[in-house]
């Protein structure tokens, strides 16, 4: 399958400086070699602990932060060598939905002018053609019409996601960033939103990039999952494949805390020792050693590569 969107070696770097001079005396890894193609009507699920770079990687997807090396190929274009002008219209097909609802609205736009000002940034649709395009997304997200002329801080938290995703849709765009997008919002909220996203990317042919922590809201959502750690993906494939099959011994553990909605059902939580190491001194060799539990001599000397293991299923572990 042709992919839309291509990244390779994705890494993003963040100076720690020191001194009244700022020098720099150090980086924060955030991200450091993320590599996976995306198709066109795909959903992409990436996950992990807190801190792990998941947020970092797609907000370098989108250039909102710079990367330090590595490509971002959409539909065969190099977005870092674009101008800023062919960026702009490559950011029309490309967008994101953040994770608070609330603080990425402007508290002093209306609804209306919330979807409106990308379209005349863009230069999309005439004046009544604009509004006529702004009705219609507030009636496909579950709104109405007559709430454009309201504020943010008169709709309700669910409300909020649903003018996140009419936000991003409003530019018809091929490939949606979702940030954790419904973890801000209560459980039967979160079931509505990702209704929505499944029943909008049917409907606009749309490939997403869901960010979550939560396991079972990606399980529902995604055809293809990708668990990160410190910065690097440890395992990907298919979603059938990575919770029946799990290889690597990072997504084994994070499977393992699923809570499971069954009293008879026999689960062995696995418990994995220590802290999580910090970005700005990852640990030599594989990344994940210091806290695994099948750790090997091989480990601390050499970082595992991500690989094939057939049937598109990819692991970065020497057990394998």
């Amino acid at each position: 399958m042709e992919s839309l969107l291509e990244v390779n070696d994705l890494k993003v770097h963040f100076p720690i400086t020191k001194g009244i001079f700022s020098r720099t005396a150090g980086y924060v890894y955030a991200v450091d070699g993320v590599s996976f193609k995306l198709a066109a009507g795909e959903t992409l699920g990436i996950v992990g602990e807190s801190g792990c770079g998941k947020t970092t990687t797609g907000l370098a997807i989108l250039h909102l932060i710079e990367p330090t090396d590595g490509q971002v190929i959409f539909q065969g274009q190099d977005i870092a060598h674009k101008t800023k002008q062919e960026r702009l219209t490559l950011r029309r097909e490309m967008q994101i939905i953040f994770q608070d609802p609330y603080s990425s609205l402007n508290p002093r736009m209306t609804l209306n002018r919330t979807l409106s000002d990308p379209m005349k940034i863009h230069g999309l649709y005439d004046g009544p053609e604009r509004q006529e395009r702004v009705a219609y997304l507030l009636e496909k997200v579950g709104l109405t019409p007559e709430q454009g002329r309201r504020y943010p801080h008169e709709f309700s938290g669910g409300q909020r996601q649903r003018i996140g995703v009419a936000r991003a849709l409003s530019l018809n765009p091929r490939v949606i960033i979702g940030d954790e997008p419904v973890s801000a919002l209560d459980v039967s909220i979160q079931a509505q939103i990702i209704n929505l996203l499944i029943d909008l990317q049917d409907e606009f042919k749309l490939s997403y990039i869901i960010i979550s922590h939560d396991l079972a809201v990606v399980e529902y959502i995604c055809d293809k999952i990708a668990v990160m750690y410190l910065g690097k993906i440890v395992e990907m494939s298919d979603y059938r494949d990575i919770y029946t099959r799990p290889k690597h011994p990072y997504t084994q553990a994070l499977l393992s805390a699923v809570p499971v909605p069954d009293l008879n059902a026999k689960s062995k939580r696995i418990i994995l020792g220590g802290d999580v190491p910090s970005p700005i001194n990852p640990p030599a060799g594989c990344r994940f050693h210091p806290r695994c539990p099948h750790r090997m001599g091989i480990c601390p000397r050499e970082e595992p590569l991500l690989k094939n293991l057939g049937d598109d299923h990819w692991v970065a572990c020497h057990l394998h």
